[in-house]
Order: C-alpha cells, then sequence, then structure tokens
C-alpha cells in the first residue's frame, strides 16, 4: 500500500503524499488518490492493517483512517487493539513459538555463523520474535537461502528473501492466524457477521498463506509473490506494478467490500 521513492515504477508526475518520516525525512508515499480512497474504504469494512514491521515501525506511518481498533503487525507476532500490544496473544505466540522447535537465540546464533560483512549489511532482531538480513543482493552466495531453509525447516522456522531483506520466521508466527483472530473478536462483540468475507491484500511470500486463506486476494504485479509466480483460485493480480498498482488495490478493495467486511 506504501513505498519507497526508489519502488514507485511509474511517472514521476503521479501526485502523491507522504505517509512516512523516518529522523524527519520522507519515507514511504501514496499517490494522493490511493490516500483519498484508503480513508473512504474505512466507511463500508473493518480495515485491519497488517504488516511484517515491527510496533515502533508501524507506528510510524500515518496511513489514512486512522486510529485503528485493530492493527497486526510482525508479522501476525502482535496484535495491537487501539494502538496497545495485545499481551494475551503475544504470551501464546511465545509459547507456541517455544513449542515449535528452535529459540529465537539458537536460530541467531546459527545464522550468525553462517554470514558475512561483505554481502549483509544489517542484522536485526523484530520485536523479540524473529530475525532479518539487510543483504546486497548481488554478493549474497548462491544457495545460501535454500541452504538456510534446509536448516530451518526442521526446527519449526521458515527462511524467505523480500527485496534486500532475508526474513527467518518461526512457523508460528503467521499472518494468517492473527487476522482469523482479529475477525472472531469482530464476529463475538457483533460488529461483524459471521457470514461477512475476508479480503487480503499482498507481495511477498510471508503474505502467501493469508492470501490463500482469505475468500478474495489480490496481489501486486512486483514483488517476490511475482518473481515467485504466485496464482490461486481466489486471487486477482494488478495490471500495474509500483505505485499505481496500491492504487489498484483499494479500488479493488472498495469494488469488492460489501458491508461489514474485513
Amino acid at each position: 500500500m506504501i513505498y519507497s521513492r526508489n519502488a514507485f515504477s511509474a511517472p514521476r508526475d503521479v501526485p502523491t503524499v507522504c505517509v512516512e518520516h523516518l529522523e524527519g525525512a520522507p519515507l514511504s508515499f501514496m499517490t494522493t488518490a490511493a490516500a483519498l480512497r484508503m480513508q473512504t474504504l474505512t466507511e463500508p469494512a473493518a480495515v485491519i492493517p497488517t504488516t511484517t514491521r515491527t510496533i515502533k515501525q508501524f507506528e510510524r506511518i500515518q496511513l489514512p483512517g486512522a486510529p485503528w481498533r485493530y492493527a497486526i503487525t510482525s508479522n501476525g507476532g502482535n496484535i495491537l487493539v487501539d494502538g496497545v500490544p495485545d499481551m494475551r496473544w503475544r504470551i501464546d505466540i511465545d509459547a507456541q513459538v517455544r513449542a515449535g522447535g528452535a529459540t529465537l537465540s539458537e536460530v541467531n546464533a546459527e545464522l550468525r555463523s553462517r554470514i558475512a560483512e561483505s554481502w549483509v549489511t544489517k542484522f536485526r532482531v523484530a520485536d523479540h520474535l524473529f530475525n532479518y538480513l539487510v543483504v546486497r543482493p548481488k554478493e549474497v552466495p548462491e544457495g545460501f537461502l535454500s541452504e538456510w531453509g534446509e536448516w530451518c525447516r526442521p526446527r519449526g522456522w521458515s527462511a524467505s528473501r523480500q527485496g534486500r531483506k532475508i526474513y527467518t520466521m518461526p512457523v508460528a508466527v503467521c499472518k494468517s492466524r492473527a487476522v482469523q483472530e482479529v475477525r472472531r473478536r469482530l464476529w463475538e462483540n457483533g460488529e461483524l457477521s459471521h457470514d461477512s468475507m475476508t479480503l487480503a491484500a499482498g507481495d511477498g511470500a510471508l503474505d502467501a498463506e493469508m492470501l490463500r486463506t482469505a475468500d478474495c486476494a489480490i496481489r501486486p504485479r512486483h514483488g517476490e509473490l511475482e518473481q515467485l509466480n504466485f496464482t490461486h483460485p481466489n486471487l486477482t493480480i494488478t495490471r500495474a506494478s509500483g505505485i499505481l498498482a496500491g492504487e489498484e488495490i483499494i479500488n479493488w478493495f472498495i469494488k469488492a467490500a460489501p458491508p461489514q467486511d474485513v
């Protein structure tokens, strides 16, 4: 939904609005039309921002339509309720991660033994849940991702790459599970009917399960899922790529979302 200037892939004269700053500098943008329509989208539907970003990274964004009753961050590891992390959900997630295999400390130690400064520029631990590398894509050793994934899988973790980032994620930390939990709560408090549809959008491998389990989903014609040629019977693929795909996605949501959908 939001794009850095390097990811625009559109004429520079497209009107945009900045929705994220980092240390005072503009960082991420939407087209002006997308920002206005995003505000409109909150009227017929329960919109749940869902991201792999950490809580701190999510809080940098001024996404049109805020404040949010619910938001999902940390790839589903955290659910924010009126901006506050739901500790009951997080405690349950942490228990599932422990039961699933290797600990975050074990994964961090093993990964550090496999990387080098010649191709890794940053090693980050996100919300004490998972880690990610920022890499020089052309310098990543051939076969690294597949070999690292093979080590992770039997230990309850997965590895995926999106642009310059390589994520190592516990299987228990999953956006689709958090979306289903928020949907359940909306059912219970009467904000959604039980026959309401779930609509989803995403562009990375970490979004794939969420897209598959939604009633209807959309992805842009760029990103990791485009490279993987990801498709599914419920999936629409945008005509545009880059920032104009974000605008197209919002238009698709508005058209597809009858009242009381999420």
